[in-house]
């Protein structure tokens, strides 16, 4: 009579409910590294990829039908800039995580991304290796910062930061870094402005501020150091 007892209560008994996966959305200019990514997070037991997107239209389209636990973004996206996306997020989804991962100097830009709403920077050269563990520091509430930043702050602080070449660079405002990173791209004034969404006048005063704060006397030199300066540092 147990036994049979058993066996119905077995049978009448719910199965047990899987562990839910936090919905993550990836936003990267590059589909094969959207891939990539995907393929990384969805080995997780806890995590899924549950959509992307490469620009910033196509990303707040994207996280506002999800409504993602989290959102991975690059700097660099389809002609929009990340740091604009992530201001606008912090607006708009104030509770949504944010992990920078990108490809640009993280003594440059992971500040930057801090203080427009962002809770991890991780440079992609780490992300087989980090960025899971990041993934879940940023979703249990943490800040994530690699372990290549870390040392590099503390060796700012040992050495001072007047012998850092991104000293100068770290003095332009997002919008003029973003500018600046445009002119060494090789874009013309009027594409800038069409890319940030500004009049051509605007974008002649951010070269005329970049220009004083690099202390750079003319376009020609602006033009050459902003294209050495992108060839450094994300290998164009």
């Amino acid at each position: 009579m147990q036994a049979v007892r058993r066996k119905m209560n077995l049978a009448g008994a719910k199965p047990e409910s899987r562990k839910t996966r936090k919905k993550i959305v990836v936003v990267d200019d590059h589909p094969i590294v959207r891939r990539g990514f995907a393929f990384l997070i969805n080995q997780e037991t806890d995590m899924e990829v549950s959509g992307e997107a490469e620009d910033t239209g196509r990303a707040l389209e994207v996280i506002d039908r999800i409504r993602p636990d989290l959102a991975i973004i690059d700097i660099t996206l389809k002609d929009s800039n990340g740091m604009d996306l992530i201001k606008e997020l912090k607006k708009t989804c104030p509770g949504l995580p944010i992990l920078v991962v990108s490809i640009h100097d993280e003594l440059l830009f992971a500040e930057r991304a801090l203080r427009a709403g962002a809770r991890g920077y991780i440079m992609k050269q780490e992300a087989d290796e980090k960025m899971i563990e990041a993934i879940h520091r940023v979703l249990e509430g943490g800040i994530y910062l690699s372990r290549a930043m870390s040392e590099r702050v503390l060796a700012i602080l040992a050495e001072g930061r007047s012998k850092d070449p991104a000293v100068l660079i770290e003095s332009l405002s997002d919008r003029e870094l973003a500018a600046f990173q445009l002119i060494g791209q090789g874009y013309e004034t009027r594409q800038i402005a069409e890319m940030l969404q500004v009049a051509v006048k605007t974008v002649d005063t951010y070269r005329t501020r970049i220009k004083r704060k690099l202390n750079l006397e003319n376009a020609n030199q602006l033009v050459q150091y902003a294209v050495e300066w992108m060839i450094t540092h994300r290998g164009l």
